[in-house]
């Protein structure tokens, strides 16, 4: 089995459909196959015995059906099966012991700047060994991809954001979230959707974030697992090395998709990200989200972390490359100033580390002090 999962409208049915056309497509969206699927599983599997493959849709939406598919599996009863899902595979622990050691587990967000640009993307392996892409340009301006974001549907459809976004979050909270959990005050957990997004880039505040929303730390934790189980954040964990004990322990978090992000921090358009007091977290959320996108569309589990020590002295995205780390400055700033590379020289001096990199809002590519300098359309 595969388990294909990412954030609803990642392009997720139309991948497998497109790499699998001769298998037989089931979508548990639809009524009548999501009753049969929970009324009758085994039955309803027996339609999917001999050597065809077989494409099962939505399936988090049956969840019952799960424990049946072991069955399936085991016992070789049909040929490979292909499922799709929008909520995370190791965050829905029903659906993790069943599947265990019988599925790969790939991811899909939405467009990387490799596909929006159109040519290849650079594999992990690259990155760590110290090539990047040549230098080029973008078809779409950061600040308008910054607000647009990157699910394919706006793309493809050349749709406006702002509407299709809106329909998402809609979408989203009125119908995935009650799938998930029973959260009865959906209102009250907008309003936490939206606290959430002016925290973007930010570390995770429980009892903050709890006090604004008016709902205790417990709900708060559990209303996170929530996003997360659903695409809607990630988090990113601390790096802990030995050259410094005092180091922050809570994670920080980050939005999957900087459109969705602006439509919730109710950003109107593109010229309003130009001076926004949170285009800088925004920026990081791209830069972040692009780097998980080079490990997780290359099945890789993201090595991705952050350093910061109670001194202040921080680097906003650490990667582990096992034998070596590289850390990696954000800006969105168009120019570069010496001040940047702060972070990185600090961090090279305690880890010994060989080379860092600064990802920035311009556009040239070269090297300063030591550090590779790359524009946000070209790096990775």
């Amino acid at each position: 089995m595969v388990y294909l999962t990412g954030p609803r409208q990642s392009g997720k049915t139309t991948l497998a459909r497109a790499t699998f056309a001769s298998f037989k497509y089931l979508s548990l969206e639809d009524l009548q196959t999501r009753e049969e699927a929970r009324e009758d599983p085994r039955g309803f599997l027996h339609r999917l015995e001999g050597p065809r493959g077989a494409i099962l849709d939505e399936v988090q939406r049956a969840p019952d059906l799960f424990s049946a598919i072991q069955g399936f599996v085991d016992e070789r009863r049909g040929g490979p099966l292909i499922l799709t899902g929008s909520q995370h595979f190791l965050l829905l622990e029903k659906i993790s012991q069943s599947l265990a050691g019988r599925a790969a587990i790939l991811e899909l967000l939405p467009f990387s700047m490799a596909e929006l640009c159109r040519r290849p993307a650079l594999s992990p392996a690259d990155f760590e060994g110290g090539r990047f892409v040549e230098q080029g340009n973008s078809p779409h301006g950061l600040d308008n991809l910054l607000f647009a974001g990157t699910f394919p549907a706006i793309y493809d459809r050349d749709l406006e954001p702002s509407t299709w976004l809106d329909g998402y979050v809609r979408t989203y909270v009125e119908r995935d979230v009650r799938t998930i959990s029973n959260i009865g005050d959906l209102d009250l957990f907008l309003r936490f959707l939206g606290l959430c997004a002016g925290r973007s880039g930010q570390l995770v505040n429980l009892s903050s974030l709890g006090a604004d929303a008016g709902i205790d730390q417990t709900t708060a934790r559990r209303w996170i697992s929530i996003l997360q189980a659903s695409y809607v954040v990630d988090t990113l964990t601390p790096h802990f090395e030995n050259f410094s004990r005092r180091l922050v322990k809570s994670p920080k978090m980050y939005f999957t998709d900087t459109g969705l992000l602006c439509r919730l921090l109710g950003i109107r358009g593109p010229d309003d990200l130009r001076n926004h007091p949170l285009r800088g977290p925004i920026f990081e959320t791209f830069v972040v989200g692009e780097f998980r996108k080079l490990y997780l569309h290359h099945g890789q589990r993201p090595p991705l972390y952050f350093w910061r020590d109670s001194n202040g002295r921080e680097v906003d995205l650490v990667v582990d490359a096992g034998n070596r780390r590289i850390p990696i400055e954000i800006k969105s700033s168009e120019t570069v100033s010496g001040s940047f590379l702060k972070g990185l020289d600090t961090y090279l001096e305690l880890s010994g580390d060989p080379w860092g990199a600064l990802v920035y809002g311009g556009s040239e590519s070269y090297q300063r002090r030591g550090h590779w300098i790359r524009p946000w359309f070209a790096c990775t």
